[in-house]
């Protein structure tokens, strides 16, 4: 990916850091309960965490800390969904997502070493190792951000505060990674 590409979907992906932080801020999770704003703040980590990744100058975290991250947000998320707790599809897609970026910290080639523990993978020079895992990841987030962005549009008006701007992020993280997987396939 060339440097240019790499500070535009930087920038793209840190823009939507913003209506996650702007729900944080606004929501009212005591009535919309714990699960929703946990669902808010994977979604703003796992934004970050693609900023991390696709900054040039890499991130201040290094890709050890970001697997220990990402595996606890799977974890926490794939019991959630496993225990069959309300918005079930929403856990199971974030516990997904998290294995999703695991899989692309870990399978970046770490060989040289030249840009130290950093995490840069827009500036990475060879594949993702298993790009049968990378199609399939791939795959599905081209088809859930299909999916958000019809439920985005159908639910136009809704009076589910932070509705739309969720799946419209959802929609847009979904494309995002998408690209990147089959761009570092």
């Amino acid at each position: 990916m060339s440097v240019p590409l790499a500070w535009l979907f930087t920038a793209l992906f840190a823009l939507l850091a913003l209506p996650c932080v702007l729900r944080l801020v606004k929501l009212d999770y005591v009535s919309l309960g714990h699960r929703v704003r946990n669902g808010d703040l994977a979604e703003l980590l796992l934004v970050v965490a693609m900023v991390a990744m696709l900054s040039p100058v890499g991130g201040p975290i290094p890709a050890a800390g970001w697997q220990a991250v990402l595996v606890l947000t799977a974890g926490w998320f794939a019991f959630s969904a496993w225990r069959g707790r309300a918005e079930g599809h929403s856990c199971a897609h974030h516990a997904l997502s998290a294995v999703a970026m695991l899989y692309m910290v870990t399978a970046m080639p770490h060989g040289g070493m030249v840009h130290g523990p950093w995490m840069t993978m827009s500036t990475m020079d060879a594949r993702l190792a298993w790009p049968v895992v990378a199609l399939g990841a791939a795959a599905y987030f081209a088809v859930d951000a299909v999916r958000s962005g019809v439920v985005a549009m159908r639910s136009r008006g809704t009076t589910v505060p932070g509705h739309a701007s969720r799946t419209l992020c959802r929609a847009a993280m979904g494309a995002g990674m998408g690209v990147m997987l089959l761009a570092a396939v």
